[in-house]
């Protein structure tokens, strides 16, 4: 009786070309809304010595180690079987993004990689663009009493020594104000 009364409530363009259309939009962007939502934050520390760092993370804050998300290979369309494998070029399962992954709390993870420049001091430097990473990674490092050193506020940069003795420079990339656009005259 209720699936009666709905089909006659809806409108007649709703059944058009046009309207399909706009219902397959809509349900699209639903969809899309929906697995992104559930998709984990993602936090990316680049590390001037990747062993080093793995090690402080693994061994002296006691992360664990994550499965690398869905989203983040290359060949997407591979790991969820809509491709050909006879007719494509690659070999399937020898791409996956380079780094090491952890899981930092429920929905976000770490993606550790290398490419920061090392510090001055023979320290190891790790670069993130996101405040809360940093702020949880000392508050963690805090947690274990792995002792510990604000050099700035703002940006954010401090020194945690491990438990091996070796000190890591954790430090903010600050965002850059976009210039001012200059009158026209």
């Amino acid at each position: 009786m209720v699936l009666v009364l709905a089909w006659e409530w809806l409108p007649p363009s709703l059944l058009s070309p046009q309207g399909v259309m706009v219902l397959l939009l809509v349900g699209y962007g639903t969809a899309l809304w929906l697995f992104l939502r559930g998709a984990p934050k993602i936090y990316t520390v680049m590390a001037s010595d990747l062993e080093l760092a793995r090690w402080l993370y693994e061994e002296d804050l006691g992360l664990e180690r994550a499965e690398v998300p869905l989203h983040y290979y290359y060949n997407y369309e591979q790991a969820l079987g809509l491709t050909d494998p006879l007719m494509s070029t690659q070999r399937l399962g020898k791409t996956a993004p380079a780094g090491f992954w952890y899981q930092l709390r429920k929905n976000t993870q770490l993606h550790l990689i290398g490419g920061a420049r090392p510090a001055e001091q023979g320290w190891v430097r790790l670069v993130c663009f996101d405040r809360d990473c940093l702020d949880w990674l000392l508050l963690r490092g805090q947690m274990r009493a792995l002792p510990t050193k604000i050099l700035q506020e703002r940006p954010l940069r401090y020194l945690l020594r491990g438990s091996e003795g070796q000190t890591l420079e954790f430090v903010e990339v600050a965002r850059v104000n976009p210039p001012a656009r200059l009158p026209i005259g």
